[in-house]
């Protein structure tokens, strides 16, 4: 029976560790569209441990965050636009 209280809790504390990773910058990736391609060059340089061995995925990357900042910056300008026409 111990055993299975022991189960439960590491089950209680991975749960626990999976909160905990849904910090502010993992949040913020996410909302981006670019959280695999910055996953794929987390494991790049975890594998490798030298980043110009991972310049494709850098920029795919780059790519991607660099497309997501553009449509902010059109939906900014759209927003400002409405905003001046209802004033």
């Amino acid at each position: 029976m111990s055993g299975h209280n022991w189960s439960q809790k590491t089950q209680m504390k991975r749960e626990e560790e999976e909160e905990e990773e849904d910090d502010p910058f993992d949040q913020m990736i996410q909302r981006t569209g670019c959280a695999s391609f910055h996953y794929a060059v987390m494991e790049c340089m975890a594998e490798h441990q030298d980043w110009r061995k991972c310049q494709e995925q850098v920029q795919s990357f780059r790519s991607c965050m660099a497309e997501y900042q553009k449509q902010r910056a059109e939906e900014g300008k759209r927003r400002q636009k409405l905003h001046q026409a209802a004033s």
